[in-house]
């Protein structure tokens, strides 16, 4: 899958799972580990690990083998990385004291 079709893929896997906030950040001239970095919210622990578990095993069934997964034990924030997209799964508190989106639009 190219970048553009990974990244609707993943957006449409969280949306399906209830994700809110769903945000996307350019990082194509900020960053050389990943053109896209989707950032979204979940309700509760349970629900990032669900989220992140689902987008990894969907992806699987496509074809496209995540890069890595970290963090879905502790269920605060949850990171799953295939290389040219990067998703963030966060509790709201996790997300507002990282604030990745403010972090990486400056």
């Amino acid at each position: 899958m190219q970048s553009e079709e990974i990244k609707n893929f993943i957006t449409e896997k969280v949306d399906d799972m209830k994700a809110r906030d769903i945000v996307e950040l350019d990082l194509k001239d900020k960053s050389n580990f990943t053109d896209t970095m989707l950032v979204c919210s979940g309700n509760s622990k349970q629900h990032v690990r669900s989220i992140a578990q689902y987008v990894a095993t969907e992806a699987k069934h496509a074809g496209h083998q995540p890069l890595g997964i970290e963090g879905e034990e502790y269920g605060e924030w949850a990171l799953v990385d295939f290389g040219s997209v990067v998703l963030h799964v966060m509790t709201d508190e996790q997300r507002e004291h990282y604030q990745l989106e403010k972090l990486w639009q400056a």
